[in-house]
């Protein structure tokens, strides 16, 4: 038995030249971008930037020029991309296994229907996000962070060699946050994986990306790591605000400049260190 690992191409998907416009407005400029296989790179930047724009069009949701392809040099078919969009539709009346098996579609033909196959590959994608339990449950019925881990499994179900998730965490709180993001960057290693995120929060993104890129008003403004994309000077011309760019254990953490000092407080106490406070008071 051959002990081989599978041929991986170095890069996932080559993007040059990708434009998208709108009623004669750019939404996308002249972008062009390569994806490392197996790389998380994490799409940042301001409203409007681009970033969703960007993921549809990889997708063929939104008309574009340029190209897009694979690494083995061949355009992605429907199999190739899965999407995970910003504010998935879960349809009342659907258990999860149904709205899973809806990541099956691409692979069927004409009027064809789940085999026992995609049945089977529905199943083991529940059991690995740890929702085996619910395979029978409304997806209506499901808390924040399960819906999501439900949307991530659909597309899982797939099996795309590219995962592209838009704002994954937008609509959950800090611990279904890192529970959810952990489950990608776990997917990832152990199924070689490549995921593309477009991220709101800076020092998120570069907590789990690989590589960042900044977008702006439709173009890329750089690429690279965190400690080569998130320069304080770009970010706050990006933004429209300063902001300051600080390492704490070793992450990166994104804050808008401090407020200029107003004067004592409505209750006439001036503010002060909160963490100074505690320790004093525990001292």
């Amino acid at each position: 038995m051959s002990t081989t690992a599978p041929f991986r191409p170095a890069h996932a998907l080559r993007i040059r030249d990708l434009g998208v416009s709108y009623d004669g407005t750019e939404a996308l400029r002249a972008l062009d971008l390569d994806l490392r296989t197996g790389e998380w790179l994490g799409l940042i930047g301001p409203n409007g930037s681009g970033k969703s724009t960007l993921l549809r069009a990889l997708v063929g949701l939104v008309p574009s020029t340029g190209s897009v392809v694979l690494g083995e040099g061949r355009v992605p078919g429907p199999v190739d991309l899965a999407l995970m969009p910003q504010s998935p539709e879960l349809p009342p009346g659907l258990t999860v296994v149904e709205y899973v098996l809806l990541g099956r579609t691409a692979h069927l033909g004409w009027l064809q229907r789940e085999s026992h196959l995609d049945r089977r590959i529905a199943t083991d994608v529940l059991r690995r996000l740890r929702l085996g339990g619910f395979a029978e449950r409304r997806v209506r019925q499901l808390s924040g962070g399960e819906a999501q881990r439900v949307v991530i499994a659909r597309a899982l179900a797939q099996q795309s060699p590219v995962l592209l998730l838009d704002e994954p965490t937008s609509a959950l709180d800090l611990g279904h946050q890192v529970e959810v993001l952990e489950l990608v960057d776990e997917l990832r290693h152990e199924d070689g994986l490549t995921v593309v995120a477009a991220m709101h929060d800076l020092g998120t993104a570069a907590r789990y990306a690989d590589r960042l890129a900044l977008l702006h008003r439709g173009e890329l403004v750089s690429v690279g790591t965190s400690d080569q994309v998130l320069d304080p000077e770009v970010l706050s011309r990006v933004y429209g605000h300063p902001v300051l760019v600080h390492e704490i254990e070793g992450h990166h953490v994104v804050l808008p400049a401090p407020r200029p000092p107003r004067g004592r407080g409505a209750a006439g106490h001036t503010p002060v260190d909160l963490a100074s406070r505690r320790r004093k008071e525990t001292s």
